[in-house]
């Protein structure tokens, strides 16, 4: 077991410090666990189709205690002010299935800003270190978590008002409605089922949002990797 793996477990119940300031993590890591283990990064939804950095491992992984929930209200890269959007977050609670990348040591501070600035420019989320269950083994990986309490986190919506948000909602970055797309593609081609989005997909589908690719993936899901 290496030091990342000796003190994961009591990091994880407390969590990092929810900030824009990487360097308060950089440094936090390097007086915690030094510079000898490579780092390892969880993703659930837009990290697993666009990771936006470079790794040299990537495993199929599953993190008890949290899901995926499309909740967490996006102003700027899935909405605006006037008419926002949602991204999946990661809840307490439950369970959720995605990948983890390993992040070399030799690259892990270069890689970890650059998703730093891509994940916590207002410090939204709450970084925490997860036990991830691989196929290989067991390994811990910085996850983005975000609170309940936090005025990001919205209540469960309605099918009625979750329909206004797929057909209208636009940022910098498209629709929420692609997002959503995407991200069931993506867990779908990697075996992955997830009842929360299948049920949106299906919601969408019903009212005529979805083009054809989208309703093709969904007849053809690749092999579980946990099921071999």
């Amino acid at each position: 077991m290496n030091r990342l793996s000796s003190n994961l477990v009591t990091w994880s119940t407390k969590g990092l410090a929810p900030t824009p300031d990487v360097d308060a993590l950089l440094q936090d890591l390097h007086q915690r666990f030094g510079r000898r283990d490579d780092l390892w990064v969880f993703g659930y939804a837009s990290l697993i189709w666009r990771p936006e950095f470079e790794t040299d491992e990537r495993r199929p992984a599953r993190v008890h205690g949290w899901h995926r929930a499309l909740r967490m209200r996006s102003h700027i890269n899935r909405g605006t002010p006037e008419r926002h959007g949602l991204v999946f977050a990661l809840l307490s609670g439950g369970a959720c299935r995605g990948e983890v990348y390993r992040l070399p040591v030799a690259r892990a501070d270069e890689e970890l800003r650059r998703l730093w600035a891509r994940e916590m420019p207002t410090g939204v989320y709450t970084p925490r270190w997860l036990p991830c269950h691989t196929p290989d083994g067991t390994v811990p990986a910085l996850a983005f978590t975000l609170s309940r309490r936090h005025e990001a986190c919205l209540a469960p919506m309605d099918d009625h008002a979750m329909l206004e948000i797929l057909r209208h909602a636009r940022g910098r970055y498209g629709t929420t409605l692609d997002y959503l797309v995407q991200t069931a593609q993506a867990l779908r081609a990697r075996g992955i089922h997830d009842r929360d989005i299948e049920r949106l997909m299906t919601l969408a589908g019903r009212h005529r949002l979805l083009g054809p690719s989208a309703t093709q993936a969904q007849a053809s899901p690749a092999e579980d990797p946990f099921s071999r």
